[in-house]
């Protein structure tokens, strides 16, 4: 390995010696590890006597190679005007990259201008795809622009070709502090790798402004402003190449999305809903040593150049209930504008990405459903774009759902009952399919994944999905809740119409019906108990209103009435104490309840005894002093007792 790296090396510097340039820059470890293929592919070609594909058969007039460094995304366009000089009538024209630069091309467009001279005309998107011709080499990549028409013997055809490159540019240094500028380093062919002789050919760099370090030199190269031109070369042979290699500051800030899961949620009911999941990187020179966000805050155009603290995105017309959130949460930090041909969003970040810091976060909104839904011969079609609506962003990997990155996954989330599903993508892209649960659903809602690497913003372009759909099951859900809640309600009846009782003939619902019969008839005693202490009270109170006013005869009136009453109330409780006395489930209960009794008809009997002291007394004309001694001891057993039958009271009504 290290032998053919060094003969790789010296290759180049033969080839580099041998012409007339020279270059300023030496780079020798990212010229080993960048030039070793292509170079050894150039002098395999050479090597090959009679590349059959292509010998005597084609010759390009002129060609024009403008590539665009102004971002980090690379753009190269090749205008050329390509002849027949051979016998045979020719459909196809080939388009060659080396190996290291077409693993790094992510998309390829080829236009034909229909026109002539001065008349415009509209272009054409020929089809452009990867083929591997025999006789080629296989250090360089292919691919076959397919012309409208087969192109006589001598007759010309103009085909322009945008390539876009991610990835092309390469941080030199690696790692800069808070305060430098980002230096970036791109090489390529002063030649066009064209398998075809060429004729005429001129390349330019446009690059993004700032200081241009150095820059590989030709007799007729020169810089002017911040476009570097090369050429004219006359007469060029098939797969002619000249190193170029251009070191220059390019602070654009590198958004790279490691991955980017878009989920597209279609509602028939009036919405889709997009929902974008980013996990974003700054692809440029990493950052070393500390970060001060007092200098950022004072000098960001000078102390940060490189970083971004914003980001762009350019969202359909009427779009709405837009949110942005992190995983800590809702992200207030943001910008909206929009009106009925455009929306944007501009959102900040919780802190500034500088070369190698990370960020992670979700972006939503919802579309109105008759802007991207359609009916199409008994299908339904949802048109909608596939990339990212970030500006200038690279996707590594990019997943769609339909329910800046090198990868992007789209994920399209169809409604539940649908069928027949299919999708038309104006590229290449893996495709699959999943089932995913939402509320109210039974078997779930038909997703399809649409994933591919490498996306740049020329694949924001429309692609469709297409699947059957019935009407009806639109009324699948409105029905399921109709359905629960009358169930519900049927539950609610029949369960307040249903005996959730225990059988009555079973022993337990027959002890339980006892003790209630227990508990209330208890309760009855307590009330005729209080009953008796009220005509007590009464009593009382027709010995205060005697000793007051002195008339006995309203005083033996008063005692008539109490006597009628106890008896009454006496009647009323025999019944009652004869069935607790009897019944099993009072057994517990049943002595203190004929203590209870027991004591009230003491307290009657003294009660009564005292009351006809008293009225003795005041008819005999006795002192006041006399007739609390004579009753004294009759008082304070009828306090003793009140008190003992207010105690069991108590007790009864704890139980």
């Amino acid at each position: 390995m290290a032998m053919l790296s060094r003969f790789a090396f010296f290759l180049l510097w033969i080839s580099v010696l041998s012409s007339t340039t020279h270059s300023e820059l030496v780079i020798s470890r990212i010229d080993r590890r960048v030039c070793r293929s292509t170079v050894l592919s150039v002098f395999r070609v050479l090597d090959d006597p009679k590349p059959a594909f292509f010998l005597g058969s084609m010759r390009a007039i002129g060609l024009s190679d403008v590539v665009d460094l102004s971002s980090h995304i690379v753009r190269a366009l090749f205008s050329l005007k390509v002849e027949n000089v051979g016998s045979k009538v020719v459909s196809e024209v080939l388009l060659a990259f080396p190996n290291m630069q077409a693993k790094n091309l992510a998309a390829i467009k080829t236009l034909y201008n229909e026109g002539r001279g001065k008349v415009k005309a509209s272009s054409v998107n020929l089809p452009t795809t990867v083929v591997e011709p025999e006789g080629m080499p296989p250090e360089l990549t292919f691919y076959s622009v397919s012309l409208p028409k087969g192109l006589e013997k001598g007759g010309t055809v103009s085909l322009d070709v945008l390539a876009v490159f991610t990835h092309s540019l390469q941080p030199f240094p690696e790692e800069i502090t808070q305060a430098d500028g980002q230096l970036v380093v791109y090489q390529d062919s002063a030649y066009y790798l064209s398998p075809y002789t060429v004729k005429v050919q001129t390349l330019g760099i446009r690059l993004p402004g700032g200081r241009v370090e150095s820059y590989t030199k030709f007799p007729n190269a020169k810089l002017v402003d911040s476009e570097i031109t090369y050429g004219p070369f006359e007469n060029l042979p098939a797969f002619s190449y000249s190193p170029v290699i251009v070191h220059f500051e390019n602070n654009y800030p590198f958004a790279v999305a490691h991955e980017l899961v878009r989920e597209i949620e279609i509602s028939h009911w009036g919405n889709v809903q997009i929902t974008e999941h980013y996990n974003l990187v700054h692809g440029g020179a990493k950052t070393k040593g500390g970060f001060s966000r007092l200098d950022y805050q004072a000098r960001s155009s000078v102390r940060g150049a490189s970083s971004f603290n914003h980001l762009i995105f350019r969202l359909p017309p009427r779009a709405h209930s837009i949110y942005y959130r992190d995983e800590i949460g809702n992200i207030s930090t943001s910008h909206f504008w929009g009106d009925s041909r455009k929306t944007q969003l501009e959102i900040e970040p919780r802190f500034p990405i500088f070369g190698g810091w990370k960020t992670s976060f979700t972006i939503g909104y919802g579309l109105p459903l008759q802007d991207f839904l359609f009916k199409v011969d008994g299908k339904r079609m949802l048109n909608i774009t596939f990339g990212s609506p970030m500006d200038e962003v690279i996707v590594d990997n990019l997943i769609v759902k339909a329910n800046a990155l090198s990868k992007q996954l789209n994920k399209v989330v169809l409604p539940e009952g649908s069928n027949g599903i299919s999708a038309s993508v104006p590229f290449p892209t893996k495709q699959g399919e999943e089932i995913k649960y939402s509320h109210l659903d039974i078997v779930g809602r038909p997703v399809l994944v649409l994933e591919k690497s490498n996306v740049v913003p020329e694949h924001n372009l429309y692609f469709q999905v297409y699947y059957h759909f019935n009407n009806l099951s639109l009324l699948g859900e409105p029905m399921m809740l109709i359905s629960g809640f009358f169930l519900l309600f049927v539950a609610c009846i029949v369960y307040m119409h249903t005996d959730m009782s225990i059988s009555k003939s079973s022993a337990s619902y027959l002890a339980k019906i006892q003790l209630e019969e227990v508990q209330a008839t208890v309760q009855q005693i307590q009330n005729i108990i209080n009953q008796c202490l009220a005509v007590h009270d009464k009593l009382d109170a027709s010995l205060r209103d005697l000793s007051r006013t002195g008339d006995v005869q309203s005083c033996k009136i008063a005692r008539k009435t109490a006597d009628a009453q106890l008896k009454e109330l006496v009647k009323e409780l025999k019944p009652l104490v004869t069935f607790l006395h009897h019944s099993p489930q009072a057994s517990h209960i049943w002595p203190k309840v004929e203590e209870l009794v027991a004591k009230e008809k003491d307290m009657q009997e003294k009660m009564f005894l005292r009351h006809s002291t008293v009225v003795d007394c005041f008819e005999k004309k006795l002192g006041g002093r006399e007739i609390e001694n004579r009753i004294a001891s009759q008082q304070q057993k009828l306090a003793a007792l009140r008190q003992e039958v207010d105690d069991l009271l108590e007790f009864l009504d704890e139980i």
